[in-house]
């Protein structure tokens, strides 16, 4: 059964270029003009990606990745204009898994479509193994849940999958391209800042004091790797 990817993007000509390509992929498309519209596509069709821009009327990129990251867990791509690190950084902390800037190449947006579709559906669909367990950090793949001395942590699909690779083997070193592959099935020019965003993130919702991280340590000129805090 074919993917339903939602395109919420006010420029006609970016919207035809990319129902052409997705549609050619084999994916099911829906368009929106604007974030309003977009939403109540989302409340009203089931959708298992969404690719959406920033500066759209009615409702913004932003405001719309805040609304379906409350309805939903679905991957979000940001591709926009708006090329500042701090409207990266703000696009992912909102729950956006990815951020592609204008302009683009329509095959690296298929790919990364593709490849958060596969890491997020396989990794739902896969017979779960064991929770992993390190200190008071338990990570249930069954449930898809993290839980710190019993207490729910709510983790976006990209920030729970770092911390199920870095969960699965503790002590050992990967690299910010191993991370990113784990999550994505591969890895793009600008994704090792990306990376770095998300463990900052990570770091805020496991960590007792973010910059002093005693779980998610930081290898320098290598990656990162956790620990057992003692």
């Amino acid at each position: 059964m074919a993917y339903t990817i939602l395109v919420a993007e006010d420029d006609q000509d970016i919207t035809n270029l990319m129902r052409l390509y997705l549609e050619s992929s084999g994916y099911k498309v829906l368009c929106a003009p604007d974030g309003a519209a977009a939403l109540e596509l989302a409340r009203t069709h089931p959708v298992d990606l969404a690719v959406l821009d920033i500066m759209m009327p009615r409702m913004n990129g932003y405001e719309l990745t805040r609304s379906l990251r409350a309805i939903s867990s679905m991957p979000i791509l940001i591709l926009s204009a708006k090329n500042a690190d701090s409207d990266k950084i703000l696009g992912l902390e909102l729950g956006a898994d990815d951020y592609l800037t204008k302009p683009f190449n329509p095959l690296e947006i298929i790919a990364r479509v593709k490849a958060n579709l596969r890491r997020f559906y396989e990794l739902n669909q896969s017979p779960a193994p064991a929770p992993a367990v390190v200190g008071p950090l338990r990570l249930d793949p069954g449930a898809l849940c993290v839980t710190k001395n019993g207490v729910s942590i709510a983790l976006t699909p990209t920030e729970y999958k770092i911390l199920a690779c870095l969960m699965s083997a503790p002590g050992r070193i990967f690299t910010k391209v191993q991370l990113y592959e784990a999550v994505s099935g591969a890895c793009f020019e600008s994704d090792e800042n990306t990376m770095m965003v998300h463990i900052s993130k990570l770091r805020d919702k496991i960590e007792d004091d973010p910059r002093r991280p005693r779980f998610i340590i930081t290898v320098r000129g290598l990656g990162y790797k956790i620990e057992a805090v003692e």
